[in-house]
């Protein structure tokens, strides 16, 4: 069924409580109130409640429209002329960029989580996937991982992230362990 079309007040409220929700969440994840998001928005909170009937709701819509900007990147890195780079580069990205925001990290470390449960999160999965499966063909990347390895290492580098001291080295040391032997630098 098709969503109906939003008249333009309504489609610029509804970016401003996504923008909105972006900030808060990126800092409080789930505990930042609505009504906290419709401040910040400068908007009432029943417009919140229009466009999203649920703070779960706003959540998922913030995580699924970031990882539809992954996906889409991971797609763009297809053509890249050196996949193995073009690979660890969006790796790091997606580590860095998810681990200054708590939605996101807390959406990529759940195994059943909001971001994952909505056709975005099936995007992202099969985007990386296909980068990775490009990097290993290159010889870039070891083969004995795959999509669901590849998950579980990113959740791992965020939770390290979360954990690590000042240098934030432990990144780079996974990504080192991925590269095949003759291209370890």
């Amino acid at each position: 069924m098709d969503k109906p079309v939003l008249r333009a007040d309504a489609r610029r409220n509804r970016a401003k409580v996504l923008a909105a929700a972006e900030e808060a969440f990126a800092v409080d994840g789930l505990a930042v109130p609505l009504d906290e998001i419709a401040r910040i928005a400068g908007v009432g909170a029943g417009t919140v409640y229009r466009h999203f009937p649920s703070k779960e709701v706003l959540f998922q819509a913030v995580v699924v429209d970031r990882l539809e900007q992954f996906a889409a990147e991971a797609r763009e890195l297809l053509t890249a002329e050196d996949p193995g780079e073009a690979f660890f580069g969006f790796f790091k990205r997606v580590v860095q960029q998810a681990a200054r925001n708590r939605a996101l990290c807390d959406a990529l470390a759940e195994t059943t989580g909001l971001g994952f449960k909505a056709g975005a999160g099936d995007d992202f999965r099969a985007a990386s996937q296909a980068l990775l499966t490009r990097a290993q063909a290159a010889g870039a990347v070891r083969e004995d991982i795959d999509g669901d390895d590849l998950r579980a290492l990113i959740a791992g580098c965020l939770a390290a992230e979360r954990y690590s001291l000042e240098e934030r080295h432990l990144v780079r040391i996974v990504v080192d362990g991925l590269r095949t032997q003759r291209n370890k630098t």
